[in-house]
């Protein structure tokens, strides 16, 4: 049992390691089928100075299911028919802290017309996390994810890492490090998001 307890406590400081350093290159390589692959459109070419990658085909977001500060249970697949903003983040992670409150701006002009941020936090309290957002006055939805499950499924081992998904649940852009979350460019990305029929 010690030997399992000493093993088990090493491999989550080896992964908390990881994610503080940003030395796994994140990436979504998970195995899916080709039925779910669709050609993403044409993206104005500004966007992509905000550095999100936008995938060459769309696939379906693997689903998950975490909870909220409230304790309520938010699952990926019930939002669908609206664009999600997932952020992968933690209070320490001094990147993180400088981009949410361009996130937090673009939570209230969006949120309206459909745009769900959820920030994914890895592994801290929901005490820590509640006072953090109390204390930088965020209002969007921030998620636990004490096992990491989330991080690990979506392979966010480089913070922050941001995936964008659209109306009808797939992939249509991902980055790495800190945005400007409200610039003309972000807007304008997030704005042809929810223009898009499902």
């Amino acid at each position: 049992m010690p030997g399992f307890v000493v093993a088990a406590w090493i491999g989550t400081l080896a992964i908390a390691a990881v994610i503080a350093a940003g030395a796994v290159i994140y990436g979504l390589r998970g195995s899916f089928s080709p039925k779910q692959e669709r050609a993403a459109p044409v993206v104005d070419a500004k966007v992509n100075k905000l550095g999100i990658e936008i995938p060459a085909k769309r696939i379906l977001a693997p689903e998950f299911a975490l909870e909220d500060l409230a304790g309520t249970q938010v699952s990926l697949s019930e939002l669908r028919g609206k664009v999600v903003f997932l952020n992968f983040w933690a209070t320490w992670c001094l990147p993180c802290v400088r981009e949410m409150p361009a996130m937090e701006k673009l939570h209230r002009q969006f949120e309206k017309d459909g745009l769900v941020i959820l920030a994914v936090n890895f592994q801290e309290s929901a005490d820590r996390v509640r006072d953090f957002f109390l204390k930088h006055h965020l209002t969007f939805t921030a998620l636990l994810d004490p096992d990491a499950k989330v991080f690990e499924l979506y392979q966010a081992w480089a913070l922050p890492a941001s995936v964008i998904i659209n109306k009808r649940g797939e992939i249509a852009g991902k980055a790495v490090g800190a945005k400007d979350w409200y610039s003309a460019e972000a807007r304008q990305y997030f704005q042809q998001l929810i223009a898009e029929t499902t």
